[in-house]
């Protein structure tokens, strides 16, 4: 798990052998590792969630010739871009730059697409994020170097693929992505123009006590949000699926955590909510992959047939971080305040169906039913005729159904993945359209 497939027979006999008990060997060796590609259908149409084989490296094709550009991707689901003239092509799922392994499976996936399309690049671009491995690749490349925000580059993979120009609406909705303000941002509205973008609106900010391991612990992410709501009161509430969770020693620790901002970073993430709600509902406590109490939480909702939502609020809050490169000043003149989807009234509402008795899978069908509510409302806020719907969360079939249908009856125009992963497999994609931006204008 979490690392690429072997190639070679002796590297399989060496990691394999404990666990193999036979092994088929071919005479024709294999050049390169491609895992086998994992789509599903939404709207009738093919969505890859894992690019490879069958897919990758086929190209995404622009209407202009950009110059050779490297894209090095995310740390999770990575893979790489380059551009080639008016293609840029998109390597096979490398995987999770989480092992030994992997990272040299990466280093490798770079070095044999430089070599095979004979590419020096003028620009590498990667995450904004500094401690990613990826990042860290590209920095000791040396040249010209350009770091990408996180959901700026799923909007533009979505944008690329779909052959948008102009100005969009961006959903970008995802667990984890490093934030130009210093949080974790992953429910995010971003109004994207020819040259840069700004933050428009992000979900509420909660705290993740734990930080990463928030990430592995629905409970955490619940217990984050509902101290926003309840401060310390919240550690008496022994009623909450929650706080069940935990030992009163547990309780303790995460109390001192949210009390004094320890290992408590805030997060504005989709994600994170999912997993919080699902928490809430006593659907997922702990989970044993990425995105699992999400997924149990779409699936929760089958059966369940209900145009029923629950309430939120929209307000003005900070002041917007605008994007530092590749245009210094804003080609957008809206005001400078950002809008936050308030979550405080949905939350009150999961709280109050579960302490009723309300089935699960009806609580969960409301709570996505809100969230498409809530790209609606932003919608009109920010009066972008079209909008795209990019990120992780997008993976999920109901949710990115019913927000294009939605969509579609408020007469925007919604656009979605198809050849390019929502996930972090397309991040490599963006960061290249990213950099071809930050060049000045002819």
């Amino acid at each position: 798990s979490d690392e690429p497939i072997c190639t070679g027979e002796h590297e399989a006999l060496q990691r394999l052998g404990g666990i193999a008990d036979l092994f088929l060997i071919h005479n024709r060796p294999i050049a390169r590792h491609v895992d086998d590609s994992i789509v599903r259908v939404m709207m009738g149409r093919e969505l890859v969630l894992r690019r490879a084989r069958g897919y990758a490296p086929l190209p995404i094709h622009l209407k202009e010739p950009m110059p050779p550009l490297l894209g090095v991707g995310a740390h999770l689901k990575n893979s790489v871009a380059v551009s080639v003239g008016q293609e840029v092509f998109v390597s096979q799922h490398i995987g999770d730059l989480e092992t030994a392994q992997a990272f040299e499976a990466f280093k490798g996936v770079v070095g044999n697409f430089r070599r095979l399309y004979e590419l020096r690049p003028t620009t590498v671009a990667c995450d904004a994020h500094p401690d990613y491995l990826s990042t860290q690749f590209a920095e000791g490349l040396g040249g010209s170097l350009v770091r990408v925000q996180h959901h700026y580059a799923h909007v533009l993979s979505c944008m690329a693929e779909n052959e948008l120009e102009g100005s969009v609406l961006g959903v970008s909705w995802d667990g984890t992505g490093y934030g130009l303000d210093g949080t974790i941002w992953g429910g995010e509205f971003l109004r994207v123009t020819e040259r840069s973008f700004l933050r428009a609106g992000h979900f509420r900010r909660f705290r993740l006590p734990g930080g990463g391991k928030a990430i592995r612990e629905p409970r955490r992410a619940a217990m984050g949000l509902l101290y926003e709501l309840f401060g310390d009161g919240l550690f008496a509430m022994q009623e909450l699926a929650p706080v069940q969770a935990f030992s009163p020693h547990e309780r303790a620790i995460l109390q001192t955590m949210l009390q004094r901002n320890i290992n408590a970073p805030l997060t504005s993430s989709a994600g994170r909510l999912f997993d919080a709600v699902a928490s809430m509902a006593g659907l997922s406590q702990d989970t044993r992959f990425e995105g699992q109490a999400a997924m149990e939480l779409e699936f929760a909702l089958e059966g369940f047939e209900t145009d029923e939502t629950y309430q939120f609020r929209i307000s003005n809050g900070e002041l917007r971080i605008e994007e530092s490169f590749p245009n210094p000043e804003s080609e957008i003149q809206d005001p400078k305040f950002t809008m936050v989807v308030d979550w405080e009234p949905m939350a009150r509402g999961i709280l109050d169906d579960v302490r009723r008795g309300v089935p699960v899978g009806k609580i969960a069908a409301k709570f996505h039913n809100t969230l498409v509510g809530t790209i609606i409302a932003i919608a009109h806020r920010v009066g972008e005729g079209r909008v795209v719907l990019t990120g992780g969360c997008f993976q999920n079939k109901y949710l990115t159904e019913r927000a294009v249908r939605r969509l579609r009856s408020e007469n925007f125009r919604p656009y979605w993945h198809q050849r390019i992963p929502p996930n972090d497999g397309g991040i490599a994609l963006g960061q290249v359209l990213a950099a071809s931006r930050s060049r000045p204008k002819e």
